[in-house]
């Protein structure tokens, strides 16, 4: 009995131990994680790493990770050449397969979420429109003051927002991209007046600087901003 409770000692010290190492290597995974990813997407923000799965080490002698969570802020991307800031992201991938050298890999699969204030939109704008929220899901207040012989005209109008097939160079599909568009532009009678108030409240943005694989495949709006659903496969999260 005395040998047997030895036993049972040593083997609780060395799963504890086995767990502490293994809860450590983790923690410093997840570190150098979200280090690496924070210098790829040039982040002004944080970035969170989650490793699922027990044991780690196992799973990082084999190169394979069951599931890694993703949470960044501050994030920028580019539309139309000019920079858009994604106020937060949050990813999932499943099935990562680790690179070589452990700097990064890549996932079967992704899905996520983000989202993009009406600040942060307005401040991308390319034609000095204002966005707020426009009182339903999937819809956006657009404001924009516009000349009329010598007349500046500031006019508000509720438009649609949603995503829209971008075509490739050689005229397939090529992505998703997000559109806005004004439901009704009052035209008073004045000449010519809805057409200058599209030329500002309507537009295309094609959102680019995503992590590598990780699409747009739906969206919406409320009083936060523009959510954006996104999802993807073989899907980049870092490298060297």
């Amino acid at each position: 009995m005395r040998i047997l409770r030895v036993v049972v000692i040593i083997s609780v010290v060395l799963g504890a131990l086995f767990v502490g190492a293994d809860r450590w290597a983790v923690g410093y995974a997840e570190n150098q994680l979200a280090v690496r990813i924070q210098a790829r997407q040039g982040l002004a923000g944080t970035t969170e790493v989650d490793i699922h799965g027990f044991p780690f080490l196992t799973q990082a002698l084999s190169r394979d990770l069951e599931r890694v969570d993703l949470r960044l802020t501050g994030v920028e991307i580019a539309a139309e050449g000019r920079k858009t800031r994604l106020s937060e992201l949050d990813a999932s991938f499943r099935g990562v397969r680790l690179n070589g050298d452990y700097t990064g890999g890549t996932a079967e699969r992704a899905e996520g979420t983000a989202l993009i204030t009406y600040a942060d939109l307005t401040a991308a704008s390319q034609t000095g429109a204002t966005l707020s929220y426009g009182g339903a899901p999937g819809k956006v207040k657009v404001t924009a003051s516009v000349d009329v012989a010598g007349r500046k005209l500031s006019r508000s109008v509720i438009s649609t927002v949603t995503l829209v097939d971008a075509p490739d160079a050689r005229g397939g599909k090529g992505g998703k991209i997000v559109r806005v568009r004004a439901e009704e532009v009052p035209g008073e009678g004045i000449p010519g007046l809805e057409r200058l108030v599209r030329r500002q409240t309507d537009f295309d943005r094609n959102l680019e600087g995503l992590p590598a694989g990780l699409q747009l495949s739906a969206l919406t709006s409320d009083e936060a901003g523009v959510h954006l659903t996104l999802g993807g496969s073989n899907v980049v999260m870092a490298g060297s």
